[in-house]
């Protein structure tokens, strides 16, 4: 009798210590960059309360078609943004790389990055405003961590390359009959007194230049040249990304949106400079490249 107790006291204190293991071991899990960033907090931001009031008012708008097909989502949530702003240089901000949120107003790139994050929000379980700036967070940065000036996809090269691999939108050019552009991109670093925080830092240029180099390495983008855009114009998909390539020296891709199929007519939504504000153009997308001397074609990117 005597035994049995001690062996039940015993396994009582065996549990305890496993117990007492598995406490620590999560603690040690939770402290973890694995772990942490699956459960992280939202990242240092920069936005105004604005911005979370018209981010409340997207999600009661968007509610009835969170379950859509993508292209119908991308295009609501487009929409929702027409007439809006534009503004350039918006993520631009004095000290440290972080997190810029503008729901206000838009530059192309910017107008793109969150119509995408928003879409992504739209279709999470808790559609809040920490899932949004995560996924935009995600989706500007390389590999989706902010690691300073560096660490954000400038290049629109770079862009799709990297949200490619992250499973967000694919490169559709090539099967429309795309082709390769070969060129150096090195714009950012030969024009470094344009970027205020190249201009004095000589790490961060070495920094943009193995990127740069990356960049070079993958041998160039695929696009469809602007002579044969009208060609292909119904089989460029609704609301697919869109970035229009340049033939400007060391430079990829000079504007973005979103290709918008109306009435079997092919034109895009974007934040425009010109007309400063997001409209869905009145050209073609064909005669808007027409139109853009120095504009070679067109990357297309369905997004995921």
């Amino acid at each position: 009798m005597e035994k049995q107790r001690v062996m039940e006291k015993q396994e009582v204190m065996g549990k305890k210590r496993i117990k007492g293991k598995m406490v620590i071991l999560l603690s040690m899990m939770m402290l973890s960059p694995v772990f942490a960033r699956e459960i992280s907090m939202p990242p240092e931001a920069v936005y105004t309360a604005e911005d979370r009031l018209i981010f409340d008012r997207y999600i009661a708008y968007v509610g009835p078609w969170r379950s859509a097909p993508t292209d119908s989502l991308l295009e609501k949530t487009a929409l929702f943004f027409l007439n809006f702003p534009y503004r350039s240089h918006t993520l631009e901000m004095p000290g440290e790389e972080k997190l810029v949120v503008n729901l206000r107003e838009f530059d192309c790139t910017t107008f793109v990055e969150s119509v995408i994050a928003l879409v992504r929000t739209a279709r999470s379980q808790s559609p809040g405003f920490d899932i949004f700036l995560h996924e935009l967070q995600r989706i500007r940065y390389r590999e989706g961590d902010l690691r300073g000036y560096a660490s954000r996809l400038h290049y629109t090269s770079d862009w799709f390359y990297d949200n490619e691999k992250k499973g967000f939108l694919k490169n559709s050019s090539a099967g429309l009959g795309g082709i390769r552009e070969e060129k150096t991109i090195d714009f950012m670093t030969t024009h470094r007194n344009a970027y205020r925080q190249l201009k004095n830092d000589e790490v961060l240029l070495q920094e943009m230049q193995v990127i740069e180099n990356g960049i070079n390495e993958r041998n160039g983008l695929y696009y469809l040249p602007k002579e044969c855009i009208a060609g292909k114009a119904s089989l460029i998909p609704h609301m697919s990304m869109i970035a229009f390539t340049t033939s400007i020296k060391g430079l990829d891709v000079t504007h973005v949106g979103f290709a918008f199929q109306e009435e079997g007519r092919l034109t895009f939504i974007h934040a425009s400079s010109t007309r400063e504000k997001v409209v869905i153009d009145q050209k073609t997308l064909s005669d808007y490249c027409a139109g853009q001397p120095s504009c070679t074609g067109v990357a297309i990117a369905e997004v995921l």
